[in-house]
């Protein structure tokens, strides 16, 4: 199965998604968004490390930053912030994929980055034929990389990830919200999402739809 252009989605999606399912919704289906302190210093951590001019080479090792990724095959479009390419004694190249992040490493927090890393590295895989099998996440606070086996079962994982968030946008539905109060206090879309309301919130289409259902027509 390949996707069409039009139906690719972002990589960072597959984050969102995991941390909750109906903020992906409120992102890519119904085109919200709002910053707060996390969004911003994270944009901050991804701006300096994407920038191309940083790009580098020493002997056999090539540094690239700010790379444009795609599949088809697995309907994804995104960035990488860093690939480094290095030369082997057969003359054949590596590749290792960096994931820059702003905090420090929570292992039980991080499950969402190492998706994220691995739809990288398959988008990699599709675009270059080669076969990636480990990548880091940089922590930017901590100063620290933390190693990420791209094995079978995070792979397998990450294709269930990406398989359910193409099915999710596809649907066009957003999920009712689910409160769970460090979580959705650290949401930047708290105040779109309403998870303390008392009805689920409706999307703007919907809306408008129950309007003109409601609005008398003069013949």
């Amino acid at each position: 199965m390949t996707f069409h252009e039009d139906d690719w989605l972002p990589i960072s999606a597959l984050q969102h998604y995991l941390f909750c399912n109906r903020r992906a919704a409120l992102i890519h289906t119904e085109g919200l968004w709002a910053e707060n302190r996390f969004t911003s210093e994270g944009t901050l951590v991804h701006r300096r490390a994407d920038d191309p001019r940083q790009n580098e080479s020493r002997r056999q090792k090539r540094t690239m930053r700010g790379i444009a990724l795609c599949s088809h095959t697995h309907g994804l479009t995104g960035k990488a912030d860093v690939i480094e390419f290095l030369e082997t004694p057969s003359g054949s190249m590596t590749a290792t994929i960096i994931e820059y992040k702003r905090g420090h490493p929570k292992s039980r927090f991080d499950a969402p980055y190492r998706t994220q890393l691995c739809a990288q590295a398959l988008c990699v895989e599709d675009m270059l034929g080669c076969e990636i099998p480990r990548g880091f996440l940089y922590f930017a606070k901590a100063n620290k990389r933390v190693e990420v086996p791209i094995d079978e079962t995070l792979r397998q994982q990450t294709l269930a990830t990406i398989a359910a968030l193409h099915e999710l946008i596809r649907s066009g539905r957003t999920p009712p919200p689910i409160y769970k109060s460090r979580k959705c206090k650290a949401c930047s879309l708290i105040g779109l999402c309403l998870p303390t309301a008392p009805r689920p919130r409706k999307t703007a289409s919907k809306f408008v739809d129950s309007l003109i259902e409601e609005t008398p027509i003069d013949e």
